[in-house]
């Protein structure tokens, strides 16, 4: 009988490629490639990023982000994530996930809702340190 080890944690959860990221990468729209990849974290992630970078309302860029974070968790549990574990930034597919919750947690600080801003840091944080130091640290 093999050995388990009750002690470890969850294994790592490694996402799919994200249909979103070949589109991206072509320089296609954010707007565009939510529209016609609307349960991709990456497509969410590249949107809240633009809609950032372009200077938009904190609330747009938190919806934006919101809305991403939500769809990757759809997208990890369906992948066999139990709600803990590392999702490793080093796995590319994983950073459209990562991507929103560091964005969302950037967006909560700035409208002023810092307990979620705290949830959102310290579950990155967990989740993968890397892209905590990546992305907020």
């Amino acid at each position: 009988m093999p050995h388990v080890d009750l002690m470890a944690g969850p294994p790592p959860t490694h996402l799919p490629v994200d249909p979103a990221a070949e589109l991206i990468e072509a320089g296609e729209s954010p707007e565009q490639v939510v529209r016609e990849h609307p349960a991709s974290p990456l497509a969410w992630a590249t949107l809240a990023q633009s809609a950032k970078d372009a200077g938009a309302d904190d609330v747009t860029v938190y919806a934006y982000a919101r809305v991403g974070y939500h769809r990757s968790l759809d997208l990890l549990r369906r992948n066999g994530w139990k709600g803990h574990g590392p999702v490793p930034w080093e796995h590319e597919p994983n950073r459209g996930f990562l991507r929103c919750m560091a964005l969302l947690a950037l967006a909560a600080r700035d409208i002023g809702e810092t307990d979620e801003w705290n949830r959102c840091a310290d579950f990155l944080a967990e989740t993968s340190r890397p892209a905590y130091d990546a992305l907020l640290g």
